[in-house]
């Protein structure tokens, strides 16, 4: 992971010092504006990634020896049958289509919105996953 963080962060200052040429030459103020959020977004996955580093152990990615075999094995918990995250995405399809529709269009995403992201954090609390 720190490899990673360093990336990011090396990225982070060449969006930087690109928003910097952009706006001084264009004055166009959109894709500056779009050109700093970059920057502040690589910064935030940068400094999250970097951070995490510290606090784990040492990948396979990190060490300059490795072979691919080296990072084989089990990487984390993922949920095999969730129907979670297509409630958030249509209920998020619908909150996004409600710019351009009408902003009514709301109160049917929301409620779509909530449900999936309740059922996505409890999803494990009960019923026949609950051990997991």
């Amino acid at each position: 992971m720190k490899i990673q963080g360093k990336m990011f962060l090396w990225l982070s200052v060449f969006i930087l010092v690109m928003a910097v040429i952009y706006g001084l030459w264009s004055k166009e103020p959109a894709g500056t504006t779009a050109l700093f959020l970059a920057f502040g977004l690589s910064v935030m996955i940068g400094y999250y990634l970097a951070f995490t580093a510290r606090r784990v152990d040492a990948g396979a990615q990190d060490d300059k020896e490795a072979d691919v075999a080296d990072d084989a094995g089990e990487i984390g918990f993922f949920s095999p049958h969730s129907w979670q995250p297509l409630a958030l995405g249509i209920g998020g399809a619908f909150a996004f289509l409600a710019i351009a529709i009408g902003w009514w269009l709301l109160y049917f995403s929301a409620p779509l919105i909530l449900v999936g992201l309740w059922g996505w954090v409890f999803e494990y609390y009960r019923g026949e996953n609950r051990t997991q």
